[in-house]
């Protein structure tokens, strides 16, 4: 090499890329001492980002003790399959267990790698004892009506004049049909009054009766009042995120990503010190630090900065991407599951960057300052795929920018990749997409 040669950047990645063939033992060596690993993903509906990510989380209960699962997902349904894979459940199977998710997109739970992973971790917790089992957790607000029937059922059981006071309470949410965007719309417009207070007084009335109702049944009770309590303080939450919705994308984006946050500390803090070491699955978006990306600069922030604040170098954040292949998704919300092609990458992207390293698959340590990470310091595009994927529009839709250094402490690129398989396979998604002529300038 002569003096003064400036290798490109796929070459110097190319020569810091780390095989993922050996089964991810150097990768977990990475992770050291960490409590909380949060494990991302560049598309909702991508099969091999799920089963890495199974794969990394099955060694991670296994050989490091990890015992919180925490899913980008609504907390009652997530608390079916927890119970499912605890033995306290009714249901039969993972796929039964798996059943509470019937929201659109279902198929981002209700999928084959997903349900290999309930029955693993149902088999795992039968051969230890009960203070050791890994538990299924679910972090999003969007079960409002869902969790106010969950905090119901748990008062009638315990006590039934409280019950009586919170079903009056929640009675306020009556006129709007079951259906939280109409009430966001009506209240935020000033067409009804909101129901915030009577969410807000129901969680602290039942705050306040916690060594009440704990002291009764032991270790029991106090898992099933926490439970309670996280559904109504979900409400509260979700009644002040559905108003916001009308108000503006960032506090509702903001207000989201606080809620996960705080159930993350939430239950790092109930099941405590070693019980407390958790695995977060959530799309890259929610778990890649915003401050390094374009979203800070909107006034927006994200899980994965609100927990590196909280907790520090205690998290270890790992990020996917990939170059092209295929994705479960809709065009658009709430249509029915495709399996889509996707698009290769637009140049000027982290993933086209990766795709010309010719290296396929591998991961990057991106802690250590290296060479690697200071070439890929400067802003870049990055894609970002939902539920919903529009290649018509893939620079606007579906690219924004950031530095992915600061984004994560490694990535993992899976170069060509294959679409999630839904446990329902609709007729869409079994339909072979014809190849799409893309317009010019996106």
């Amino acid at each position: 090499m002569f003096a003064g040669y400036i290798p490109s950047a796929p070459s110097v990645v190319a020569a810091a890329a780390k095989p993922l063939a050996d089964g991810y033992d150097e990768l977990l060596e990475g992770i050291g001492d960490s409590e909380i690993v949060m494990i991302g993903e560049a598309s909702h509906g991508t099969h091999d980002f799920y089963s890495v990510r199974e794969a990394l989380t099955r060694r991670l209960v296994a050989e490091k003790g990890f015992r919180i699962v925490a899913l980008e997902a609504d907390w009652p349904d997530a608390l079916r399959v927890n119970r499912y894979v605890s033995g306290r459940g009714a249901d039969r199977s993972a796929n039964e267990a798996l059943g509470g998710f019937r929201r659109f997109p279902i198929w981002m739970w209700r999928n084959t790698v997903m349900e290999e992973f309930v029955d693993w971790m149902k088999g795992w917790n039968s051969g230890i004892g009960r203070r050791e089992t890994a538990g299924i957790f679910g972090m999003d607000l969007y079960s409002m009506h869902t969790s106010m029937d969950a905090v119901l059922d748990y008062l009638r059981d315990v006590d039934p004049s409280a019950y009586v006071r919170a079903r009056a309470r929640y009675s306020c949410f009556d006129h709007f049909g079951g259906d939280p965007q109409h009430y966001g719309y009506m209240t935020s417009s000033g067409r009804a009054e909101p129901c915030e207070g009577e969410v807000v007084t129901q969680l602290m009335e039942l705050r306040e009766r916690y060594m009440e109702l704990v002291l009764r049944d032991g270790e029991a009770a106090e898992d099933e009042f926490f439970y309670a309590e996280q559904n109504a303080r979900l409400v509260v939450n979700a009644e002040q995120y559905y108003r916001s919705m009308f108000i503006g994308r960032r506090g509702s984006w903001n207000l989201r990503d606080e809620h996960m946050t705080e159930t993350l500390a939430a239950l790092k803090q109930h099941f405590g010190s070693d019980g407390g070491k958790m695995v977060v699955w959530a799309h890259n978006s929610h778990l890649g630090d915003a401050r390094a990306t374009e979203m800070s600069r909107r006034g927006e922030w994200n899980v994965g900065q609100l927990m590196r604040e909280r907790f520090g170098s205690r998290v270890f954040n790992i990020g996917f991407s990939t170059y092209s292949g295929t994705v479960t998704a809709a065009r658009n919300w709430g249509d029915p599951a495709e399996c889509r092609q996707v698009r290769p990458a637009l140049p000027g992207s982290y993933e086209a960057l990766f795709h010309d390293t010719g290296r396929g698959d591998f991961w990057l340590d991106l802690r250590n300052g290296g060479e690697a990470a200071k070439s890929l310091a400067q802003e870049r595009l990055q894609r970002a795929i939902g539920v919903i994927y529009r290649p018509e529009t893939e620079r606007g839709s579906h690219y924004f920018s950031a530095s992915l250094p600061q984004q994560f402490d490694a990535m993992i690129h899976l170069d060509e990749t294959r679409a999630l398989e839904p446990l329902e396979r609709v007729s869409e998604w079994d339909k072979d997409e014809l190849p799409e002529t893309y317009p010019t300038g996106l």
